[in-house]
C-alpha cells in the first residue's frame, strides 16, 4: 500500500509519519512536496503536524491554497483516504474538508501529553475498524490550538452521522474536563466527514506505534488503513 505523506515549510512530524507508515508498517512511504499536484498514486495521503508556513494568521490558514491542497480535496471527493494529524487536522478544517475551526488552547498554553482517547465507533470505517467501540487508546498530543468548536447545528450534524471519532476521556473511559487537554467542546479529539474516507484528530498516532514510544497504540488507526485498503483492493479484482 501506498502512503503520500505532505510536505509544508514548517512541518515536523513528516519524518515521523513516513517512519510509522513505512518502518513501523511496512508500506510504501513516501513524501508529497506542497507545490506539487501529483499525488503518485497514493492509496492513503498523510497531511502530518508541525508549523505549516509557521503558523502565520492561524493554524492551517495558509496551507489550505498549497497547490498540493487542490490534489487531496479531490482525491478525497473521490473516495481516496485521507488523514490529517495536528496541524493537519487544522490545514483539513480550513480547506472545508471538515467541519467546525480550531480555538487555542483553554489554557492558552502549548500542551505536549499522553492522552486518552475513547473510541466512540469501532469495527467499521477506514481508521477505526480494528478498535472496539469503547475502547481507550494512549496517543499524545502536541500542540497550542487544538481546542475544538463548532455551532450547535454542527455538533448534532456530526453526532446524527457518527463523525466523531475519537473523544478524549480518563482511564474509565469518562469524557470528563480533567481530561480534556484543551477544552476541545464534547471532548472531541478526532472527526470524520460525512462520507468517512477524511479523518482529522489532535492526537499523533504516529507517535504512538512502537513500544520504545511507549504505546502502540497509534497501530490502530494505520492497522485499520491497510484493512480498509486492502478489502476495497480485493473488490476490485473480483
Amino acid at each position: 500500500m501506498r502512503f503520500g505523506v505532505v510536505q509544508f515549510p514548517g512541518s515536523n512530524c513528516d519524518q515521523d509519519c513516513l517512519h510509522a507508515a513505512g518502518a513501523v508498517m511496512g508500506q510504501d512511504a513516501f513524501y508529497l512536496w506542497h507545490k506539487e499536484t501529483n499525488l503518485c498514486g497514493a492509496d492513503c495521503v498523510i497531511v502530518p503536524g508541525g508549523f505549516s508556513y509557521g503558523d502565520y494568521l492561524r493554524g492551517g490558514a495558509i496551507a489550505r491554497f498549497a497547490p498540493i491542497m487542490a490534489s487531496v480535496k479531490r482525491f478525497a471527493a473521490d473516495g481516496g483516504l485521507v488523514l490529517g494529524i495536528c496541524n493537519g487536522f487544522q490545514i483539513l478544517l480550513e480547506a472545508g474538508l471538515l467541519p467546525g475551526a480550531m480555538l487555542r488552547n483553554a489554557s492558552l498554553r502549548f500542551q505536549c501529553q499522553m492522552t486518552r482517547l475513547r473510541v466512540e465507533r469501532g469495527g467499521e470505517g477506514p481508521f477505526a475498524s480494528t478498535a472496539r467501540t469503547g475502547e481507550i487508546l494512549r496517543i499524545p498530543i502536541a500542540h497550542g490550538e487544538g481546542n475544538y468548536h463548532a455551532d450547535a447545528a454542527t455538533l448534532a450534524e456530526l453526532d446524527r452521522h457518527g463523525q466523531v471519532l475519537f473523544r478524549y476521556c480518563d482511564e474509565r473511559g469518562h469524557t470528563t474536563p480533567e481530561a480534556n487537554p484543551n477544552g476541545s467542546i464534547g471532548n472531541i479529539a478526532g472527526i470524520t466527514n460525512r462520507a468517512g474516507n477524511v479523518l482529522g484528530m489532535m492526537p499523533h498516532p504516529e507517535r504512538a506505534a512502537e513500544a520504545v514510544l511507549g504505546s502502540q497504540d497509534g497501530r490502530v488507526i494505520f492497522d485499520s488503513i491497510l484493512r480498509w485498503i486492502r478489502s476495497r483492493h480485493i473488490s476490485s479484482a473480483a
